[in-house]
């Protein structure tokens, strides 16, 4: 009788060793249920801050705490057992200090099981993310657009567009890079830019409206399954749920108006007597 071997998490380093390989699927995940359908077909689940927008209807990523990140952290853990877990570090929780950063980093870990962090910024985030990878924590870092600074940056902009913005993201992708983040989300990006990047950096890239020549991809799971309607010019929806959802509900609701459901086969009927 076969015993079949417990399935292994990817690890971090093992994203990494993925440059210049076989692209590197990635999703974003808030639920166990959406973590267990996607884990065997992705290498990596993104616990993004997005979640304030897709699950709570916030119009920025900024108002999302610490606990909130961990508590749905804590379900796309439960839910999957290959992917590798990464944790978005929300806004304000690493920003004040390297350690203040690492404290929280460290919660994340310890609290939800997940194998990673991410921290948005470049040049300004270099010396956290060094801090972090010095001690254990692995970093996946997040330049271009970066939504938990969209007060700064005036909205929600593609980066990159003219040639004089590319000094500054260059020098953030070889910050990141060089401080050691594992890899490299790159969104909003301009195509040439985010190709040239990926060339020069040594951590993988993971695009999101960048390029097809990154390390890999990620998008919003809601946005590329149809359930929202607003979307990113970068979003291909490759389902459509919204409709099949509705149509079900609206199943469900005539059904119940017409006093056709619950049918007998859904109810429980009395026991016989014993005679």
């Amino acid at each position: 009788m076969s015993v079949q071997p417990p399935i292994r998490r990817i690890t971090a380093p093992e994203i990494r060793a993925r440059k210049g390989g076989e692209p590197i699927v990635t999703l974003t995940a808030y639920h166990a249920h959406t973590a267990a359908i996607a884990d065997d077909l992705v290498e990596l689940l993104l616990v993004g801050d997005s979640l304030g927008n897709v699950m709570y209807g916030m119009e920025t990523t900024v108002p999302v705490t610490l606990d909130m990140m961990i508590i749905q952290g804590q379900a796309v853990v439960r839910g999957s057992k290959r992917a590798l877990v990464v944790i978005d570090m929300p806004f304000g929780s690493y920003e004040g200090s390297p350690a203040e950063a690492f404290k929280n980093a460290v919660r994340v870990l310890k609290e939800t099981g997940a194998g990673a962090v991410k921290v948005e910024g470049g040049v300004r985030t270099a010396e956290t993310i060094r801090f972090l990878t010095e001690r254990g924590v692995p970093v996946m870092g997040h330049i271009g657009l970066t939504p938990q600074s969209v007060l700064t940056l005036g909205g929600f902009k593609a980066q990159g567009r003219d040639e004089k913005e590319w000094d500054g993201i260059l020098k953030d992708a070889k910050a990141v890079d060089e401080a050691g983040a594992f890899s490299i989300v790159i969104e909003a990006v301009a195509e040439p830019l985010a190709a040239k990047i990926t060339g020069l950096v040594q951590a993988p890239t993971i695009g999101i409206g960048a390029s097809a020549a990154c390390d890999g991809q990620i998008l919003v799971m809601e946005d590329m399954l149809g359930l929202n309607e607003r979307v990113p010019k970068f979003v291909k929806k490759y389902g459509s749920l919204k409709d099949h959802i509705r149509g079900a509900i609206e199943g469900y609701a005539a059904e119940v108006r017409e006093r056709n459901f619950p049918a007998p086969e859904h109810t429980y009927s009395m026991r016989k007597a014993a005679e």
